[in-house]
C-alpha cells in the first residue's frame, strides 16, 4: 500500500512540474516576443498585399468594362451623327 501511495505521490508531483510554468529568462522572452511580432507582421503585410492585389485586378476589371461600354456609347452617337440621324 504505501509503494502504490509512493508511485501517486510522484505521478501527482511529475504533472504538477510538467504544468507549472518555467521561469524564463527576461532576454530570452524578449527576443521570443519580438519574433512574435515579426511573424504578426510578416502575415499582416501578405494578407494587405493580396487583399490590394485583389482590389486591383477587381477594379481593372470593372474599368474594362465600363470603357468598353463608354467606346460603344460614342461610336453609335458618331455613325449616328455621320449618318445625319442626330
Amino acid at each position: 500500500m504505501t509503494e502504490a501511495l509512493e508511485a501517486v505521490d510522484q505521478e501527482l508531483n511529475r504533472l504538477i512540474e510538467k504544468r507549472t510554468p518555467k521561469e524564463t529568462d527576461p532576454d530570452e522572452q524578449e527576443e521570443l516576443w519580438k519574433a512574435s511580432v515579426r511573424e504578426y507582421n510578416r502575415r499582416r503585410r501578405e494578407e494587405n498585399r493580396q487583399a490590394w492585389a485583389a482590389f486591383h485586378e477587381g477594379q481593372a476589371e470593372r474599368h474594362r468594362r465600363t470603357l468598353k461600354e463608354l467606346i460603344a456609347h460614342h461610336e453609335a452617337k458618331a455613325t449616328k451623327l455621320l449618318k445625319g440621324k442626330a
